[in-house]
């Protein structure tokens, strides 16, 4: 089995938005998408798919950007990003997946993973106080995403695993890295940049990846663990 990520997809199935007004990068992205995936993951494999999914608002929406998950290859694990609208309860969320008989679909949320004895932890994360947009009224969904973080790490130890692995959709900042490295996390993968963001914020620890779809051209990065025990 391998391990790949690829973080916002923005799938527009079930909810219509063109992204090619963003630039030509998003140009039948979804076709893309499918190939890429297509070529590089294999039944087995593990893709951690770390927020902004799809577009639609209400779960009931989604589905055929779920049904186009589910044809893809490989165990998908999501977590929340700040455009993934139809992200409900966790059991709501499980419920819409068996009543709909989407089986290779998991949601990392105050939760952990076990993947190859490493536990693959989650949390949104959120612009921190560092950041110049950074308002007061920002304080309460930071401080939640923080713990949220440190609830799934904890829920990762419990695995007894070789080491962590963490999912952001935010690029890890102050506060984040913090816990990051409090749990001593082997690698951690984030999105949320695009275009000439993604070049001027990406972050320059070796082990932190930038996973957002058109960063990547649309093609799942292999997280190779092989070298990290």
């Amino acid at each position: 089995m391998a391990l790949y990520a690829l973080s916002d997809l923005h799938l527009p199935l079930g909810r219509y938005k063109p992204m090619d007004i963003f630039g030509n990068d998003w140009t039948n992205y979804v076709e893309r998408i499918k190939e890429n995936w297509g070529k590089t993951v294999k039944d087995g494999d593990v893709v951690i798919v770390n927020g902004d999914f799809c577009w639609a608002t209400y779960v009931e929406d989604a589905l055929p950007d779920f049904k186009f998950l589910h044809e893809l290859p490989g165990v998908k694990l999501l977590s929340k990003g700040n455009h993934d609208y139809w992200w409900d309860t966790v059991s709501k969320l499980n419920a819409f997946l068996e009543r709909n008989g989407i089986e290779n679909v998991k949601f990392i949320h105050n939760s952990a993973y076990l993947y190859e004895g490493y536990a693959i932890c989650a949390s949104r994360g959120w612009i921190t106080p560092e950041d110049k947009d950074f308002k007061e009224s920002d304080r309460k969904m930071y401080d939640r995403e923080i713990g949220r973080l440190r609830l799934s790490l904890e829920k990762g130890r419990e695995l007894n695993p070789k080491g962590l692995i963490a999912a952001l959709h935010y690029p890890p900042a102050e506060g984040f890295i913090d816990v990051l490295d409090e749990f001593d996390v082997k690698y951690c993968v984030y999105g949320h940049l695009h275009g000439r963001a993604a070049y001027e914020h990406k972050k320059k620890r070796e082990n932190y990846f930038l996973v957002s779809a058109d960063y990547l051209r649309f093609e799942p990065m292999r997280i190779d663990i092989s070298g990290s025990i």
